[in-house]
Formats: structure tokens, sequence, C-alpha cells
């Protein structure tokens, strides 16, 4: 099946649950075999597939609830880095752990930030691509990766200090770019 992986892995980010993502992925196909007539030669199918999944959750029931805010006003600081030759028992143990980390903050991000980010760092899409999966301007794609990114840097700083990092601000803000 062409691009299931990729998908699935889209769908499993997303929903946060394997049941689900096979559920989303297996009804994406469905629903890309029944409106194949609407498919136009030459444009985007890896694109046209994406759109279909994303909405496709979107109008599911887990798709629409309602995501916790994400500060975005702290200032960027570069965090420690490690420098290691090789794999030692410690360094796997902690690539694990930073591993862990990295899926949870991501997985904290509001679904209008995860998506672009999972579509661009992961799937390796290009802006254009994003914006024709998700039908919005290359500005709201970059701008919501931006903020995405920040997000992310700024959760693994506060964990890095050993910070209490808490999903969403005090505020109440919702920067819903």
């Amino acid at each position: 099946m062409p691009l299931f992986p990729q998908l699935y892995n889209f769908a499993h980010w997303l929903t946060q649950d394997r049941g689900e993502a096979e559920d989303l992925v297996q009804e994406t196909f469905a629903k890309a075999l029944n409106g194949f007539s609407s498919f136009q030669s030459g444009t985007n199918f890896r694109a046209w597939m994406y759109r279909i999944l994303r909405n496709t959750f979107l109008t599911s029931r887990t798709g629409l609830r309602a995501a916790p805010t994400v500060s975005l006003d702290a200032e960027e600081e570069e965090g420690p880095e490690l420098a290691v030759e090789r794999d030692t028992p410690e360094t796997i143990l902690m690539a694990r752990c930073d591993s862990e980390l990295l899926q949870t903050a991501i997985a904290a991000l509001p679904v209008h930030h995860r998506e672009i980010f999972l579509l661009c760092e992961v799937e390796e899409m290009s802006y254009q691509e994003i914006a024709e999966t998700l039908s919005v301007p290359i500005g709201t794609v970059m701008s919501r990766l931006s903020r995405a990114r920040r997000t992310l840097r700024e959760y693994l700083q506060r964990h890095m200090k050993g910070e209490k990092v808490a999903v969403g601000n005090e505020r109440g803000m919702n920067h819903g770019v």
C-alpha cells in the first residue's frame, strides 16, 4: 500500500493511540478509494492522502478535543551539549530517556502545531506540501512550525534545568495561529 508506514506514523502521533491510529489509517484508505475519482491527475498524491487523514482525524471523536495551551513567550537559550565518542550503557540509557522526553514534549504540543512539526521533521514534507495537505497558507505553516520548535525547545530546556514542566501556561493564553 502506498504511503502506509508514513500515514500510520502520522496517525499514531496525532491520536497517541495505536488502535485509533490503525483505525484512522484504515478509514483514510477507505475514503481515498471511495473518492479517488476526485483526485486530479498530476497533483500531489501524498498531500492528498495526508489531507484525507488529517480531515478524518479532525472529525473523529479524538481530533477536536480541547488541547492544553502552551506558553510561547520565554526567551531562547542554548542547552548543554554532550560529547561522547561511542555508545556505552550510560549513553544508551540517556538516549532512551531523551527520546522518551522528546516524545512526551511532542505529544504535549497542540494538535495544529504537532501536525506541522511532524509533517516537516518526520515526514520531511516541504512547506508547500504541508500547506497543500493542511489547506493553509505557507506563512501559517512557517509560523506554526516556528512556534512548535520554540515550544519544544522551551519544554526541553525547563526539563534540563530541573524545573517543573507543565503543559500549557498559567495565563490561559492560546496562540492559535
